[in-house]
C-alpha cells in the first residue's frame, strides 16, 4: 500500500505543473478568480452524480466534523489555487518556483509542531537533495540567474498559497474524517466552492468578466478534471498512507515537470542540467522515503 501510494504521488505533481503552465499562459485573459470558480463548478458537476448519494448519507458525520471540513475546503479548494492564479498575474516562472519550495519545509515544520511528527536526518539530506535539482532545474545550471531575481506581490501572494496547502496537508493527518476519499473531496469542493463565490462576485463588479473562448474552456475543463479531481485525490490518499512530510516533498516535481512539459508542448530544449536536476530529486525523493529497518 505504501509503495504504491508513492508510485500515484506523482501524479498531482505532474497535474499541478499542467495547471501553472496553463495559468501563467492565459494570464492576463482568462481572469484567476473566474478560472478557480468555474473550475471548481465543472469538477463539482462531474463528481456529484457518483458521490451525492454518499455525501448524503453522511451528512452527520461531515456535520460532527464541521470545523475541520471548512478548514479543509478554505485551505485547498477556496485559497491555494485561487491565490495561486493570482500570483502568476504578477510574477514570473521562476520566482514562483523558489518560493514554492518553501512548501516541503512548510510541511516539514507544521508537522513537527502539530503532529509531533519526528525530523530525521535522513529527511533533511533528502529535502537538501531534492533543493540542489530544483535549483539545477529553474535556474538552468546557472547560479547567477538568482541575483537577478526581484520580488514581486505574486511572490508574497504565492508564499501564502504554500502556506495554506501546507495547512492542508497536515490538517488531513490532524483531523481525519471517516468518509470516503471522493465523498469527501465532494464536501470540500462544496464549501470551498461556495466560498469562492463572493469573491468571483466582486470580480465581476470590477468588470473583469470571462470570455468564454476555446482556449478558456480547454483550461476550465483540464483544471477541473486532472488539477481538480485527480491530483486532489490521489494527494489525499498519499497523505493518509505516508504522512503529510513525505508527501510535501513530492511538491518539488512541481518546476521539473513543469519544465518537461515546456519541451513537449512548447518545443523547448531538454538540456543536460534538467536530467541533472531530475536525478536530485528523485534521488532525494528516494532517501526520505525509503523504508526504515
Amino acid at each position: 500500500m505504501r509503495r504504491r501510494a508513492l508510485i500515484l504521488l506523482l501524479l498531482p505533481p505532474l497535474f499541478w505543473a499542467g495547471n501553472a503552465l496553463l495559468a501563467r499562459a492565459t494570464a492576463g485573459e482568462l481572469p484567476p478568480v473566474a478560472l478557480a470558480f468555474w473550475r471548481w463548478a465543472l469538477a463539482l458537476a462531474l463528481i456529484l452524480p457518483f458521490t451525492g448519494r454518499d455525501l448524503w448519507a453522511h451528512r452527520h458525520v461531515l456535520r460532527a466534523h464541521g470545523g475541520a471540513v471548512l478548514g479543509l475546503a478554505f485551505t485547498s479548494v477556496t485559497a491555494y489555487n485561487t491565490l495561486l492564479y493570482l500570483a502568476v498575474q504578477t510574477t514570473t516562472a521562476i520566482n514562483a518556483t523558489l518560493v514554492g519550495t518553501a512548501l516541503p519545509v512548510m510541511v516539514l515544520l507544521l508537522a513537527r509542531v502539530w503532529l509531533k511528527d519526528p525530523i530525521v536526518p535522513r529527511q533533511m539530506v533528502g529535502m537538501a537533495l531534492s533543493l540542489l535539482g530544483l535549483l539545477a532545474v529553474i535556474t538552468r545550471g546557472d547560479p547567477a540567474r538568482l541575483a537577478t531575481l526581484t520580488l514581486t506581490p505574486g511572490d508574497g501572494l504565492m508564499m501564502l498559497a504554500s502556506a495554506s496547502w501546507a495547512t492542508y496537508s497536515v490538517m488531513l493527518r490532524r483531523f481525519p474524517i471517516p468518509v470516503r476519499g471522493f465523498t469527501l473531496l465532494t464536501a470540500l469542493i462544496v464549501v470551498g466552492w461556495l466560498m469562492i463565490a463572493p469573491f468571483y462576485l466582486l470580480e465581476l463588479a470590477l468588470g473583469h468578466g470571462m470570455h468564454a473562448r476555446p482556449l478558456d474552456l480547454a483550461v476550465i475543463a483540464y483544471t477541473a478534471v486532472c488539477a481538480s479531481l485527480l491530483a486532489y485525490y490521489f494527494w489525499n490518499l498519499g497523505v493518509a498512507t505516508v504522512g503529510a512530510p513525505t508527501a510535501g516533498l513530492y511538491a518539488n516535481l512541481i518546476p521539473l515537470f513543469t519544465a518537461i512539459l515546456g519541451v513537449a508542448l512548447l518545443g523547448e530544449t531538454f538540456a543536460w542540467v534538467h536530467a541533472a536536476g531530475a536525478a536530485l530529486i528523485f534521488a532525494g525523493l528516494a532517501l526520505a522515503t525509503w523504508p526504515r529497518r
